[in-house]
């Protein structure tokens, strides 16, 4: 799995690339999103398209970075999300927590949009 970073103004968007499968790279995302807080950046897009299946640790990673962000007084929101993705977040009634877009540049709008 890899992580690409990139920011709009105060909005880091990190793109991820391979499956979510648990182990150590994907622990490496919510070291990200620390990071970013430590930073004082607390707005985070995580861009799944390059993601096409992720288990119950690759969850469990999104719903740490959605807590530490929400901790910080921030948001996620998931763009990208590929079916087979979607399906699981739904089956596990965790899509309740998550605002999806159909790209990165929609998300980042959506909170230019609420003036964040």
């Amino acid at each position: 799995m890899k992580i690409k970073e990139s920011f709009e103004k105060n909005i880091a968007v990190l793109t991820i690339t391979g499956n979510m499968m648990g182990g150590p790279e994907t622990t490496v995302l919510h070291d990200k999103v620390k990071s970013l807080l430590a930073d004082n950046i607390k707005n985070v897009v995580i861009d799944l398209k390059g993601v096409k299946w992720l288990n119950s640790s690759g969850l469990g990673v999104l719903m740490s970075c959605f807590g530490s962000l929400s901790q910080a007084g921030g948001k996620m929101k998931l763009a990208c999300v590929a079916e087979k993705v979607n399906s699981v977040l739904m089956i596990t009634k965790l899509i309740q927590f998550f605002e999806t877009y159909e790209n990165a540049e929609r998300a980042v709008g959506s909170f230019q949009q609420e003036g964040k």
